[in-house]
């Protein structure tokens, strides 16, 4: 599978950051995702009271909607300014406290207790830290992570999720030589191998 130049292409958590001071967020979308919503079905299983898992959530607005059904939302974020306008985007009370198995990290939580926020690496996370999850919602996290760094994400990610649970993940298809991403191409042939 040809990622093209992507391959060695790598963005800091830097850029990231960068990104959200500057407003440059056009990988956020104000409405639901209509796949998540085509496919909720496919996520919930008929279960409910689900824990949620939401890779470098942002300020998605499917995590607020999914609490509103009675599951518990837990996302990661290395930008404190995106957690920080999610809770105040949906006028959310929360507070605010250090993890202390991650130096520097934080987490946001919702009074109500059934939305989380870590702000902090993806990497600095564990099962032991965050628990397990029944459910990934995964739209944008896997396409923006670096080419070199996806084994490591998937390895994660299969680490943090129960063994029914349901992982939903959006990419996107294009010519990885004509884009330099993020969002990056993952070729389905990747996909397979990095999650089996």
């Amino acid at each position: 599978s040809d990622i093209g130049s992507q391959k060695e292409r790598v963005v800091t958590e830097e850029e990231w950051l960068q990104k959200w001071e500057m407003g440059n967020i056009g990988f956020h979308k104000e409405q639901r995702h209509p796949l998540l919503q085509k496919y909720l079905d496919v996520l919930l299983n008929g279960r409910s009271g689900l824990r949620i898992f939401f890779p470098l959530c942002g300020k998605a607005v499917e995590m607020k909607w999914l609490a509103d059904m009675g599951h518990t939302v837990v996302g990661v974020e290395v930008s404190e300014q995106a957690v920080k306008e999610f809770f105040s985007d949906h006028s959310l009370p929360y507070c605010e406290e250090p993890v202390p198995e991650i130096s520097g990290a934080k987490m946001f939580q919702s009074t109500s207790g059934n939305i989380s926020l870590y702000c902090c690496s993806i990497y600095d996370l564990s099962s032991s830290i965050v628990g397990k999850f029944d459910g990934v919602w995964d739209r944008g996290a896997l396409v923006a992570v670096n080419p070199c760094d996806r084994q490591r994400y998937a390895s994660l990610m299969i680490n943090l999720v129960e063994k029914n649970s349901s992982y939903l993940l959006v990419t996107v298809s294009y010519d990885p030589n004509k884009h330099k991403g993020p969002p990056f191409y993952v070729p389905e042939s990747e996909i397979k191998s990095l999650f089996g």
